[in-house]
């Protein structure tokens, strides 16, 4: 008898298979392509230096408005909090209509939508008024959005470059340089800021995109930012420049030749939106604020104070070995030194088993310990639930206190990449009610290792408070699950908002469907990427 003769079934397979391990070997070598020649790979900057103007005694509205204040406390820098949406639109929308010399913008996002068109409105508008206007954003999230940028750019006034951008703009040839560039493309800019005539600065949690000013037609966020006036606004130029002039940040009009004379199209587009009817209300909203209100009357309270600082990582992080400059050095620092109360708000919460350890050990000193983060429902990233729930149990055997957020408005579409309503994406903490810090930094790998941040860090009684104050209100009963451990040591959360109150033994506010993938990914390997 002879050979038997392979089926059209066994071929097709062995085929597949072939195609299969083709793909994968190009991919690999397409990735080990990168390891070896990233550094040739990468756009190099090509732009020219330029630094922070400087500030000039009564040379701009922002410059009259506050030099009367400044020079009452001399030394001092005013500082607000920013909790409400609304609020941080107006400081930024007014920062830009105030400011004669400069803008100086950093962001990590900057969306296509309704705020993100206001915003690069107010910028045009004080660039036509002579203002110059530097705008530095990550590239990860502008795919797409070259066309709107180019068009900006094109303004003598204004400059936009890119941090660590892809050379393919768009399309399968981008995503092919994402895996080819696997190792240096996985390292972005987190940072965000709103620098005004060196005068004013808003540093904090917020992206610029519907969700973080209470315009999101199906998820909003709770954030947090800080308005500063005063001395220390210099030290977030200082940040600013440092990043503009690296070698990580090259100019928009470099990568892209498409030709950027579409400005007039492009601002006309924005006028028209600023005047329809969805743009209307929203603007009635952000005027009738208290707070906007309070400032229109000057009736505001800041706190003054010269215990902070707007601290950073380097830009280049990636390649810099010595991590008592990153920022991650100082805050574990500043927690380590908690001695009665160390209080923790973080959307994105993988402390990891040292810092589980650190966490537990402050408890089992005597100081309380407390956490707010996203439940599962809430959480608009389920990987980092996943990660996170990994060291829940430890965590509140080890006397840590731990608050989820609910995601009020959860009828809406909850997919597997998002959900709805409510997010919490605030980035702070307090020790002692006396030092803390509010800014882009959440407490997992990724802000630890991988991207760049920044924020404000203080020894101040009363900024403390503050605070600690937004704590409490997010972990209050109205905002919060707590969570805690039943007798047979299984998790659990309490509803303490009806009465009585309730307790839940799953995940709250999800269906099994998002359980079962929270669960998922908790077994794959990707917590350093979190």
């Amino acid at each position: 008898m002879g050979t038997p003769r392979p089926t059209q079934t066994e071929t097709a397979g062995r085929r597949l298979a072939r195609a299969f391990a083709a793909a994968v070997l190009a991919l690999g070598a397409l990735a080990a392509s990168g390891l070896l020649f990233n550094e040739h790979l990468a756009p190099r900057a090509s732009g020219p230096v330029s630094r922070v103007l400087p500030v000039e005694r009564g040379q701009t509205a922002l410059d009259r408005e506050l030099e009367p204040l400044l020079a009452l406390r001399p030394g001092q820098t005013g500082a607000l909090l920013l909790a409400d949406g609304l609020d941080a639109f107006a400081a930024r929308a007014m920062a830009a209509q105030k400011a004669g010399r400069s803008l100086d913008l950093q962001y990590y996002i900057w969306k296509d939508d309704l705020t993100g068109h206001l915003l690069a409105r107010e910028a045009w508008a004080a660039a036509e008024r002579g203002v110059r206007v530097r705008i530095l954003l990550d590239d990860l999230n502008a795919a797409g959005l070259d066309p709107q940028w180019l068009a900006l750019d094109a303004h003598p006034l204004i400059e936009l470059r890119l941090y660590n951008p892809f050379r393919n703009r768009e399309g399968a040839w981008r995503m092919l340089e994402l895996v080819q560039r696997a190792f240096s493309i996985n390292h972005r800019m987190h940072n965000k800021a709103w620098i005004a005539d060196g005068r004013v600065a808003i540093i904090g949690g917020r992206n610029i995109g519907e969700e973080y000013f209470s315009a999101g037609a199906e998820v909003n966020f709770r954030d947090l930012d800080l308005l500063l006036f005063g001395p220390a606004v210099a030290q977030a130029g200082e940040i600013f420049d440092a990043f503009w002039n690296s070698a990580a940040a090259v100019p928009i009009g470099n990568l892209d030749d498409t030709p950027g004379d579409a400005l007039d199209q492009v601002i006309a587009a924005f006028e028209d939106e600023a005047l329809q009817a969805r743009a209307q209300p929203y603007l009635q909203r952000v005027a009738a604020s208290p707070n906007v209100r309070d400032y229109l009357d000057q009736a505001l309270s800041p706190i003054w104070t010269d215990r902070l600082e707007i601290v950073s990582d380097p830009p280049m992080k990636q390649h810099d070995d010595a991590r008592e400059d990153w920022l991650v050095t100082r805050l574990l620092d500043t927690l380590r030194g908690a001695r009665h109360k160390a209080l923790l708000i973080s959307p994105y919460f993988v402390p990891g088993v040292e810092g589980t350890e650190g966490l537990i050990g402050l408890a089992a000193a005597g100081a309380q310990v407390g956490v707010v983060t996203n439940s599962l429902a809430a959480n608009d990233v389920p990987a980092v639930h996943s990660g996170y729930a990994r060291y829940r149990e430890p965590l509140l055997r080890g006397g840590v206190q731990l608050h989820e957020m609910r995601a009020r408005g959860a009828g809406g579409i909850a997919g597997v990449l998002g959900s709805s309503g409510a997010s919490l994406h605030t980035k702070a903490f307090v020790v002692d009610d006396a030092r803390g810090f509010v800014g882009s930094f959440n407490l997992d790998p990724r802000s630890a290792n991988l991207n760049t941040e920044m924020g404000v860090l203080f020894d101040d009684p009363a900024l403390a408070a503050a605070v600690r104050d937004e704590y409490l209100r997010l972990a209050s009963p109205e905002q919060s699950y707590w969570v805690f451990l039943d007798r047979q040591g299984r998790v659990r959360w309490l509803d303490r908002a009806p009465a009585p109150p309730r307790v839940l033994d799953t995940e709250p506010e999800s269906g099994p469907g998002r359980r079962a993938l929270a669960r998922v990914l908790q077994a794959l390997p990707i917590e350093s990427q979190l």
